[in-house]
């Protein structure tokens, strides 16, 4: 029997997350794959679909919303992939959850205010050119393994050779 991973998306949820194949082709001979909406998760409104309102609405208590549906959903330890706004959930998540076998986070530029670190096997990329990404020392304090990516924006997860070669060391990571 097959591992279980869930996916989470970033703020923009099933209609702009092509992207994900590139990781589900790879990763479903290893996994057994679920994938969330992160809008859907957090119940966030999309009638006006844009950055800033999708955005407010996960700080003003979407992302709450998304954990908490999580942790109705997923009650077996459990591994993760989770991009942007996708992985501050995993990592709130994880926190309350206290299960989490691998926990893998892109561009979840928001850990940066986070004091607490799940358990699990953390890894966090981000791309070197994304201005919110956290600073050395809360990597070092938080004593989490990371890959700051040269001349990569937020978006590094999108691009088809980035999502192959993560899904191969998710794989060999994977328990």
């Amino acid at each position: 029997m097959k591992e279980k991973l869930i996916i989470i998306s970033d703020l923009w949820g099933t209609e702009k997350s092509e992207w994900v194949i590139n990781y589900t082709q790879i990763l479903k001979a290893k996994f057994e794959i679920k994938f969330y909406d992160s809008c859907e998760l957090g119940k966030i409104d999309k009638s006006v679909y844009n950055q800033d309102h999708l955005h407010k609405q996960f700080i003003n208590g979407g992302i709450k919303t998304a954990v908490d549906k999580l942790l109705e959903l997923e009650k077996h330890p459990i591994n993760i992939l989770a991009f942007s706004i996708g992985g501050t959930i995993a990592w709130k998540f994880g926190i309350k959850h206290k299960k989490i076998k691998t926990l893998t986070c892109v561009s979840s530029t928001r850990l940066r205010k986070e004091t607490q670190r799940p358990n699990g096997r953390l890894q966090l990329y981000f791309g070197e050119k994304d201005e919110f990404k956290p600073k050395n020392e809360w990597f070092d304090n938080m004593k989490l393994e990371y890959e700051i990516l040269p001349n990569k924006k937020h978006l590094v997860y999108s691009e088809p050779k980035f999502a192959v070669q993560l899904s191969k060391k998710i794989i060999k990571m994977s328990p």
